[in-house]
């Protein structure tokens, strides 16, 4: 997710902590506690992102493919970081010290939040279609949600909303809440949101304030509720792509192996999806990766009417689903060249969707066929080059395609 969602929830998460200990006599070490806390969730909340320092390790783009939700985002490495940001809190906040000093429940919650936030940034990143390998090193697989786009105004409107209404200063709450509500405003005049995702959205925020204005953490709790409502709705929609979307392959392709089909959400938008499917003819040597946009309801909302910024098919017929992609490849020419190429054999350790154009491998989950994105890998005019060094064991998530005795999971 973006580190606007995950700063939102980390402060949701302290300002929750906060609410559930005692109430502090002493205002001055309230305000101080209160403040940690709210620190600790929002910093714990974007901590693995710092694991983008480490990108140069390789050259581009392989630098940010395998280093990126890397390592920093496993449960494993999980444990230095929470003690790297305690230590970071003790040496240089000196209020946070003295808490943590004098107040033992203070300072178990300060624990608990800075565990409790990291946790949250690898869940919320596995939401998506990029993934995570959260099991490293007991199992090095990707692990995709497929349910909730990477930036997803949901849950920025719920969460950025009840969080305002706490701010005392009434300039600040209001300037921070008008400028939550005027982003899905903005996305929408530019076309990543339709009106109906706006009209939904608005309808959270009303709910939340309403909520909020009750006092307590009303608001803070009805934001919550509402972004897993959110996701249960998105989990429940994507599977429902997936049963169409497997109808019409196999209509398509009888008798293919299906290997994987990954799932992009539209923002705030539960009827349209963006998938990939990838299958295998291995009777033929042959496997097929294409591209298509669904709407699970056509006579709401058909794939023309899909925005068309995320994969909505502009001026298209009115239809559920639209095919926009294939590409065919050898099995053999694969494996040869994940052989003979370390450097697209390093790249295969993170695409899910490889497309091998004219000497170039892209993973088109991030953009239209045939334009290059951050994953474009341009292997041929690298075979001669040293290999990459060091090379993460995340395992290859089309393994399947690499190996003949290989089956999916």
């Amino acid at each position: 997710m973006d580190n606007l969602t995950h700063s939102l929830v980390g402060l949701a998460l302290g300002e929750l902590a906060d609410r559930a200990l005692p109430a502090n006599p002493d205002p001055l070490k309230a305000c101080t506690r209160r403040r940690v806390l709210l620190a600790t969730g929002a910093l714990a909340s974007n901590f693995p992102d710092l694991d983008l320092v480490l990108t140069p390790l390789l050259a581009p783009p392989l630098g940010y493919l395998l280093h990126h939700r890397g390592h920093t985002h496993t449960l494993l490495y999980a444990l230095p970081q929470i003690a790297l940001l305690l230590g970071l809190l003790w040496l240089l906040w000196p209020g946070a010290r003295r808490l943590m000093q004098d107040d033992r429940t203070a300072r178990k919650a300060v624990l608990a939040t800075a565990a409790v936030g990291m946790v949250l940034h690898l869940s919320l990143d596995f939401l998506n279609v990029y993934g995570v390998h959260p099991f490293h090193p007991l199992d090095s697989r990707w692990l995709y949600g497929d349910m909730v786009f990477i930036i997803e105004p949901v849950f920025w409107t719920s969460l950025g909303v009840a969080l305002a209404l706490l701010v005392p200063n009434r300039v600040l709450r209001w300037l921070f809440a008008g400028s939550i509500l005027a982003a899905p405003v903005l996305f929408t005049s530019m076309g990543f949101l339709q009106w109906g995702s706006l009209a939904g959205l608005l309808l959270v925020a009303a709910v939340v304030a309403f909520m909020a204005r009750r006092g307590g953490s009303r608001g803070v709790i009805t934001a919550i509720v509402a972004c897993l409502g959110f996701i249960a709705v998105q989990g429940v929609a994507g599977h429902l792509a997936r049963e169409q979307i497997r109808s019409a392959l196999a209509q398509l392709e009888p008798g293919s192996r299906i290997l994987d089909l990954p799932l992009s959400a539209f923002p705030s938008n539960p009827l349209c999806w963006s998938f990939a499917t990838i299958t295998d003819n291995g009777g033929a040597g042959s496997y097929a990766v294409r591209l298509g946009v669904l709407s699970l309801a056509p006579g709401v909302s058909d794939v023309a009417a899909c925005p068309v910024r995320f994969g909505g098919e502009p001026d298209g017929q009115a239809s559920a689903l639209s095919w926009k992609y294939q590409e065919d490849g050898s099995l053999a020419g694969l494996r040869a060249l994940q052989r003979d190429n370390c450097h697209f054999d390093g790249w295969l350790r993170f695409a899910r969707v490889p497309s091998l154009v004219d000497g170039k491998a892209t993973d088109i989950r991030f953009s239209a066929p045939g334009v290059d994105n951050f994953s474009t890998l341009p292997y041929a005019g690298m075979a001669d080059r040293p290999c990459p060094a060091p090379v993460p064991q995340w395992e290859r998530p089309r393994q399947d395609l690499l190996d003949p005795r290989h089956m999916p999971r």
